[in-house]
């Protein structure tokens, strides 16, 4: 027998997204005090990632506010959501229409999905920062890797695809100057007509070590060295003329994002430091030494407890903490590879002794859908770990 209930599916899904906060408050009423939550700082930021890949969170304003409706309630303060993701916008973009024809990802039906997202998290009270996921790369079949080929950079054997199937990508040249303004547009574009509070650049604001040897590149690193590119990528004088050349651009872009909004955190999440630099190409570290970087999120995506301790130690690491807020990027799992809720407390935990100023779990996804564990006993280990609300922490003065 089928059951019959006396609201609409519609009416069903709103009224669970109500419940959500007061089942939340019912958890933390119930549940003894937490060793994890008892030395929880005041303030800190406690972020999470919102994609539009294995997740529908993004996808209608149902969606996000149940979604946000269950970060707020376990005292969450900032989301990451995408923007710039698979050579598609999930806002209205002139920039993109303009470049490539396509104003927005067509999938979102016409809505702006960056407007709801900071409509509906400022009303949570928490800090919406914009996440350029794809930053230089693209599909190999997206309107702008067709429309653009002569943005396109490759290997030294003249190939451009990394990676197969619906994972084939190829690399947008960042040292091409009409790459670079469209890159600058499309980031200045957001900053200038959106309520936002950041934006965000992550591992793939890079090149592969790789990658660079075509003919332009080439052209440019020969009028600057005397020399053609080498054989070998790992080359020390090639990787460091293509990570300064991507350092520049860096500079140019937060000068840009700043002359528009002086407010606008600039937010950097980047791999580890010497393989960020030595595979992509990206020197973060140098990025933030000449104070391009307002809030570094760093991806420590390990599955071992104890490497993950280990790596908060480093140099690197360390000289950002001296100096900007960092948080630490945790992965709260992929969907076929979930992460057990004690891994994600006891790397939350290392984070906090080791005295970072927050914590960010990629993805929004796998926080609450996937995994063995059921939603009430993800709540109840989410407020085990942030009990009470906290503040973002200040940005250094300029």
């Amino acid at each position: 027998m089928r059951l019959k209930f006396p609201f609409s599916r519609r009416q069903r899904r709103w009224l669970a997204g109500l419940l959500v906060p007061a089942v939340a408050a019912v958890i933390v009423a119930s549940a003894a005090p937490a060793t994890l939550g008892q030395s929880a700082p005041d303030t800190e930021i406690r972020g999470t990632w919102l994609t539009n890949v294995d997740s529908d969170v993004l996808f209608s304003s149902q969606a996000l506010r149940k979604g946000l409706n269950r970060l707020s309630a376990t005292n969450f303060n900032t989301i990451y959501p995408t923007v710039w993701q698979g050579g598609r916008t999930l806002y209205r973009s002139e920039v993109a229409e303009r470049t490539f024809g396509l104003a927005l990802d067509p999938e979102l039906d016409g809505r702006d999905a960056l407007r709801d997202a900071i409509q509906q998290g400022h009303q949570k009270g928490m800090a919406v920062i914009p996440w350029f996921e794809f930053g230089f790369m693209a599909p190999p079949n997206s309107r702008l890797a067709q429309q653009h080929p002569d943005w396109l950079t490759q290997r030294r054997d003249g190939t451009k695809v990394e990676g197969s199937g619906d994972r084939a990508r190829v690399w947008l040249n960042p040292f091409h100057p009409q790459l670079q303004q469209f890159i600058l547009d499309l980031v200045t574009e957001v900053v200038a007509n959106y309520d936002i509070d950041g934006i965000q650049l992550d591992d793939h604001f890079s090149l592969p070590v790789e990658f660079g040897y075509d003919e332009r590149t080439a052209r440019a690193y020969r009028r600057d060295t005397g020399k053609l590119p080498p054989a070998d990528p790992h080359r020390q004088q090639w990787v460091s003329w293509r990570a300064d050349r991507i350092t520049e651009f860096v500079g140019r872009l937060v000068d840009e994002v700043k002359r528009i909004d002086p407010d606008c955190i600039v937010s950097v999440s980047p791999a580890p430091q010497e393989f960020a630099r030595s595979k992509h190409l990206q020197d973060w570290s140098r990025w933030r030494e000449r104070g391009y970087i307002d809030e570094l999120v760093l991806q420590l995506y390990r599955s071992d407890v104890s490497r993950f301790r280990s790596e908060l130690g480093s140099e690197p690491l360390q000289q950002a903490k001296a100096d900007i807020p960092v948080a630490i990027g945790i992965i709260s799992g992929l969907k076929q590879d979930t992460t057990p809720l004690p891994k994600l407390q006891a790397q939350a935990s290392a984070a906090r002794q080791e005295g970072f100023d927050g914590i960010s779990f990629f993805f929004y996804e796998s926080l609450w859908v996937w995994g063995n564990a059921p939603e009430l006993s993800r709540m109840r280990a989410l407020h085990q770990l942030f009990p009470q609300p906290a503040q973002r922490p200040s940005l250094p003065a300029s």
